[in-house]
């Protein structure tokens, strides 16, 4: 029942989807291929990081950068503009829905814009660069990486009443995340104290997993397990914001 209420939350935002794919191709893939033009074919031409050339190294952090930016910022911003000022919250709370579908479904939203961009930007990478490859443990990785960095908006779109806060939560977390996590340079290159700080965020576990997965030097389950933690742990704070709101 969780499930199947889950997508009847989620079903107008994937129809709005569905009527304007393009749009959200557009939006969505525009950032990582700038990324890939401007460092793996502008910066980074002839160099090699951890034994690949810069492309193929890259390519593996640009779709777990991915993840975060195409799931994150239209998930948080529907959340908050749906609570706040059309308040279509309250109908929700009024049905008789468990709360985990709620949450679920209001998260499938960003994760399906990010599994559509990053199969896209996956293709790409494996047609570009002889290094990379296909493996199921990179396609589930960037799967439970969507739907935990989905539901990190949904906690931010319950949390903001503005979108001066929503800016502020951006600009404190998910930018820095964005350019220190890994996923344009080895975050070894940094000095030991730094690592410490990227470590306990949950991109840099992505980057390295989705990396190691497409690279084929081993999976890193650290990391997986971090990310995991993290996904229960936001789905655990989502249930409780959902469960309070309807109070």
């Amino acid at each position: 029942m969780i499930l199947a209420d889950s997508f009847r939350v989620a079903w107008i935002d994937l129809c709005f989807i569905r009527r304007n794919l393009s749009s959200v191709l557009i939006t969505s893939l525009v950032g990582p291929l700038l990324y890939l033009v401007a460092f793996g074919y502008g910066l980074g031409k002839g160099m090699t990081v951890d034994g690949f050339d810069y492309m193929s190294f890259m390519i593996p952090g640009i779709i777990a950068l991915t993840t975060l930016t195409a799931c994150f910022s239209t998930t948080a911003v529907k959340v908050m503009v749906q609570r706040t000022y059309f308040q279509s919250f309250d109908e929700l709370f009024l049905c008789s829905m468990n709360p985990a579908a709620i949450v679920l479904g209001k998260a499938y939203g960003g994760m399906v814009r990010s599994l559509i961009s990053c199969a896209i930007l996956y293709v790409v990478g494996l047609l570009i660069t002889p290094d990379l490859r296909f493996t199921l443990s990179a396609v589930l990785m960037i799967l439970l990486a969507s739907l935990t960095y989905s539901l990190i908006g949904v906690v931010a779109g319950m949390l903001s009443n503005s979108h001066l806060t929503m800016n502020m939560i951006t600009a404190l977390i998910i930018t820095p995340m964005t350019f220190l996590c890994g996923t344009l340079f080895s975050v070894d290159a940094l000095p030991g104290f730094a690592q410490a700080i990227l470590y306990a965020l949950p991109l840099t576990h992505t980057t390295d997993c989705i990396r190691s997965a497409m690279l084929g030097t081993g999976f890193e389950w650290i990391g997986f397990a971090v990310t995991m933690v993290y996904f229960i742990g936001t789905f655990v704070i989502c249930y409780y914001l959902m469960v309070k709101g309807k109070r």
